[in-house]
Parts: C-alpha cells; structure tokens; sequence
C-alpha cells in the first residue's frame, strides 16, 4: 500500500521523530516505539533551549504554557508552541515546533509534526500528524476498535495488518480536517487531503483528495 508508506505522507525535515520514522516503512511501526524514542531524545535537548519541569517532560523555553495545563511524561513540547488552557497530555506525546494544543484537546502516544494544529476539543490517540496539519473543532481520533481486534489499515484494493489493538489515525502533511469528524481506527490521510466536517472517516484517503461522504472521494481540481 503505496500510499500509507510514510516516504509518501511525511517530510521528515519537519520533525524530531525523523530518525525514529526513517527505521519504519509504515508510521503506525513507530507507535511501541515513541515513549522510549522521547525519553532518549530529552537526554540529548540543550538545557539552554529546553526546560525540564518534572521527570520526563522537556518544554521549549520558547513554548507559551497556560494556566491549568496537564503534562505527564514522556513528553517534548517543542519551540514556539502553544498548550492552552485545559489541555491533557496523558504521556508519550512528542510535539513539534509551532504547534498549538488547543484547550479540552488531549493526547496520547503521539507525534505531532511542527506547524500542527489541534487548537479546540480534539482527542488525538495513537497517531502522527503530519507538518502543518489542523484538526477543526471537535475532531477526533478513534483509536480503538469496538470488538477490541486488532486494527487493519485497507484501501487501494488492499489491506495491511498492523498487530496494534490501539491506532488512530496517520495524517499526511497538510492535511484538513473538518470540525466534528471522527477518525476511525486505522485511517490514513494522505498529503494535502480534505475531510468534510461531520464525516466518518475508515481507510485511506489518497493524496490530494477530499472525503466528502463514505462511497464519494474525489480528486482535488
């Protein structure tokens, strides 16, 4: 599957999970790997650039930080971002630079690219967000399924087993989703991609299209 493969949804040079994502074919690889990946990365953060408040949380000394924010750890919050107020960072959350983490949003064994935005009431569990990427008000990412098997990624005529119980949602660069849609387990959106708000999104979306409805995708003019 062509499409999911992350040298056709990510450029790597917007974000510090590169070397993590580079050992990977597909993103949803990575997903065991990010606690262990942040928690290595924090060691090697210039103290200079980087606070680091409790155990296992690094916060750019450029990030703006709200009053009434949760942030466990392992967690990097990157230069320039925002976490507004009410945010729940539950752990395993690498976020990049120039992010806003949007008040009542949590996040869960994540990578968000720099320039993503999922700035109000947005769960996101489970997944990688590409560069510059935005979430509308009220998306979310459903990372588990509701008969509790494991999640298979399908579309293009094909499906790949991923061996994960949990996984969200990949979103390539670029990518917009629109205000109340849900992500199921095991969506793909591919670069540059639009999703109607109030959509239920399954499978892959490819490049450069836009999810209007289930059965009716079509290719950007």
């Amino acid at each position: 599957m062509e499409e999911a493969k992350i040298v056709n949804l990510y450029d790597l040079t917007h974000t510090q999970a590169a070397p993590l994502l580079r050992e990977c074919e597909y993103p949803w690889e990575a997903l065991p790997k990010i606690g262990d990946f942040i928690l290595a990365l924090g060691k090697t953060l210039s103290p200079e650039e980087y606070d680091h408040p409790s155990e296992d949380v690094w916060i750019a000394k450029s990030a703006k930080i709200y009053p009434n924010v949760y942030i466990a750890g392992p967690a990097v919050i990157g230069p320039g971002t925002e976490v507004r107020p009410g945010a729940f960072v539950r752990g395993k959350a690498l976020v990049g630079a120039g992010c806003v983490v949007g008040n009542s949003t949590e996040l869960k064994n994540v990578i968000l690219f720099d320039g993503v935005q999922v700035p109000h009431y947005n769960y996101v569990g489970d997944s990688i967000l590409g560069y510059k990427s935005h979430m509308g008000a009220g998306s979310i990412t459903s990372n588990v399924k509701s008969d509790k098997t494991l999640v298979t990624v399908r579309g293009a005529g094909e499906a790949v087993e991923t061996g994960l119980k949990k996984m969200g949602a990949m979103l390539g660069d670029f990518v917009e989703v629109g205000c109340n849609s849900v992500l199921n387990p095991g969506t793909v959106i591919g670069r540059s991609s639009n999703v109607y708000p109030l959509s239920m999104v399954r499978g892959l979306v490819p490049a450069e299209h836009i999810f209007k409805r289930p059965g009716e995708v079509a290719a950007k003019r």
